[in-house]
């Protein structure tokens, strides 16, 4: 049977699946026995555990809550945020700066936390872009994205960005190979030729965080897929799935599946940075953006960088090799000690797991089963620890908990499967509602997994919540993982797609949390940190109108002297030192989203007015009993007009 027909035939069986599941399973209810109970937090306690989840095409970060599933907050991360005015105020605009210019959008995929020693430190989350590739860095202390890098000379940045055992450095890959160095204009008919993949290694500062582009390592033109750090043995290396092996450049779903194996990469990234520091590379010059928020200037600066420093494992032994895989393979993931590398074919009928200390060895003693560009094969045998048999259909990714147990997420036969580190046995296996893709345990990629839940991220939820028009929401749903056997115990919906999604213990990030911008320490450069300093300045047709609020007003409050044809600045500075009373601002017709301006913090709207007139302006977050009170007027005069400029608050009442 030709590849095309085992595609067709194995998605055909997964419809039938779901439309069964959907049959026989519509009704079995997660609150089922005293499954509310494990998922209950009472009114004014916290829950156990944060949940960071990618919101996928939604571009953003979401955080929920630990059993509870409760919503806390969506970050903007890759895309414009009206509500919170992030990609729209001056002081963010740049955080979406690219080569490409301002991109607005993101698709966002792997949230990854920081860690120190293998284990969360709650520190920094980190997650890509695949569209456009970029990295971002979340501080948990504010839970704002401080800070985005461009990946140069990379096409989908899929297999990103997962992080070293002490977060030396991120890693990340290219899903599409493209020609190397970037924007190289070349016919699509020279594929095997003139593209390339591409592994880069960025340097992550132990203190700020700040990353920095390190090296690139050339790669042959396959798609990498997913990647993982080693930890503990392994710690010194990083491994990638990929596929099409073939080098396929058309119809891939077909021509990529062609052969019975493709690879797991695996890369000393140690020794390249070895080979980095000794002048072994060569430059390159393709420009990349990186966005750097100021913390306290509360302003992102954006830098066009160009130099990239390109590693070639041809000149560059012992960085890099190829183990066979079967077959197209997706996950790839690391036990607790390092020891073992599971991948996910999803076309294959089990699930390889790999010895870390026998791929040293097979290097060793050059147990290689020939080469591709230059780089190694190590003999499939020589490197395999063991196959867990009849898993279940389309395995894809795999955690593991702290009792010696692996969990691994099944799309065809939507299922999450447990299974036993060493003995390679399934000892149990529950339905998901449907077609699950990435699972997360707790620190379930840490050294010291909180082996207490799984929660499976579902992709498709038809009967699982009421209707909303043609649009479903996709889902996760909290699994207990205790005892013997595991237990549903509670569906809720998601933003966007979670691609993925990394949880760690509560208390590692709230001991830290920011509650509000002290106003001494605000260098905005156009800060008002009392009402008395507050002004309107005009230069030529620009206007700066340097602003405060607080509970219940803005000042000023009447500004007069504005002309269309201006372009006005609204720096506003919030002067609240109380945690949790952000002020919103809006005015009328501005062509922009709202302000939302927390305690301590100076943020900007630029507004361009076109007609005479008088417009309103006030607050929109709901900040006092008086909130409604919170208000003003701007005047607009024709730009022939002699209307003095001039701005009060409280005057001639």
């Amino acid at each position: 049977m030709r590849s095309t027909g085992k595609i067709a035939l194995i998605f055909a069986f997964a419809s039938v699946l779901i439309g069964a599941c959907g049959e026989k399973e519509t009704n079995l209810a997660a609150g089922a026995g005293n499954a509310a109970d494990a998922v209950y937090v009472a009114p004014g306690k916290y829950d156990d555990f944060y949940m960071f989840a990618s919101g996928g095409f939604s571009g953003q970060v979401s955080v929920y809550g630990l059993p509870s599933g409760r919503l806390f907050r969506v970050i903007p991360v890759f895309s414009q945020d009206a509500e919170k005015g992030y990609g729209y105020s001056e002081e963010t605009k740049p955080m979406l700066m690219t080569s490409h210019g301002f991109v607005p959008w993101g698709d966002a995929h792997h949230p990854v936390l920081s860690k120190t020693g293998g284990n969360a430190d709650g520190r920094w989350l980190f997650i890509n872009e695949n569209n456009t590739p970029r990295i971002a860095r979340i501080d948990l202390k504010t839970f704002k994205t401080a800070e985005i890098i461009e990946i140069p000379n990379s096409g989908g940045n899929h297999p990103s960005p997962y992080c070293t055992e002490n977060t030396e450095y991120l890693v990340a890959g290219g899903r599409f190979s493209v020609p190397v160095p970037d924007n190289r204009d070349v016919p699509i008919s020279t594929y095997k030729e003139n593209f390339n993949g591409l592994i880069s290694l960025i340097k992550v500062d132990d203190k700020t965080g700040n990353m920095s582009l390190a090296v690139q390592i050339l790669a042959p033109p396959f798609d990498y897929d997913k990647n993982r750090a080693g930890k503990g043995v392994s710690k010194d290396w990083t491994f990638f799935t990929c596929y099409n092996s073939e080098q396929a450049n058309t119809m891939l779903e077909a021509n990529a599946s062609q052969n019975d194996k493709d690879f797991i990469l695996a890369v000393n990234w140690k020794k390249a940075i070895e080979y980095l520091e000794a002048g072994k590379v060569k430059d390159m010059n393709t420009p990349y953006c990186h966005n750097v928020l100021q913390e306290d200037k509360h302003l992102v600066v954006s830098e066009l960088l160009k130099n990239q420093k390109l590693l070639d494992p041809k000149e560059c032994p012992g960085v890099v090799y190829f183990m066979p895989c079967p077959k197209s393979p997706h996950g790839v993931d690391v036990s607790p000690t390092g020891e073992f590398i599971c991948a996910g074919g999803k076309l294959a009928a089990m699930i390889p797991v790999y010895s870390f200390e026998k791929m040293i060895k097979a290097i060793d003693s050059k147990a290689f089963d020939g080469e591709v560009n230059g780089i190694p094969v190590l003999k499939y045998d020589a490197v395999i620890a063991g196959e867990v048999q009849k898993p279940g259909l389309g395995p894809l990714h795999t955690e593991f908990d702290d009792q010696g147990y692996g969990y691994t997420s099944m799309f065809l036969s939507s299922e999450i499967v447990k299974w036993k580190l060493g003995t390679w046995e399934v000892v149990d296996r529950i339905p998901t509602y449907y077609s699950i893709g990435h699972l997360c345990i707790p620190e379930g990629d840490s050294k010291n997994p909180k082996g207490k839940y799984v929660i499976a991220l579902n992709k498709i939820t038809k009967d699982r919540y009421l209707p909303t028009g043609p649009e479903l929401t996709q889902s996760a749903q909290l699994i207990d993982i205790s005892g013997e056997k595991m237990k549903l115990l509670l569906d809720f919906p998601t933003v966007g797609e979670p691609h993925y999604a990394q949880a760690c213990a509560a208390d590692l990030i709230m001991k830290n949390s920011t509650k509000i911008y002290k106003l001494e320490e605000n260098h905005h450069e156009y800060v008002t940190k009392t009402e008395k300093e507050s002004k309107v300045v005009r230069k030529g047709n620009e206007v700066h109108i340097y602003m405060t609020c607080i509970r219940s007003h803005f000042s000023p409050d009447n500004i007069e002297g504005i002309k269309v044809g201006d372009v006005v600045y609204w720096h506003i500075t919030n002067l609240e030192q109380d945690w949790d009373i952000p002020h919103g601002f809006a005015v009328k017709g501005a062509g922009n989203s709202e302000l939302l301006i927390m305690p301590g913090e100076t943020s900007t709207l630029r507004w361009e007015p076109k007609t005479p007139g008088v417009y309103p302006f006030y607050c929109t977050d709901f900040c006092s009993a008086l909130h409604q009170e919170m208000q003003g007027y701007i005047r607009v005069s024709d730009q022939s007009a002699n209307t003095p400029l001039k701005w009060s608050l409280n005057e001639g009442q």
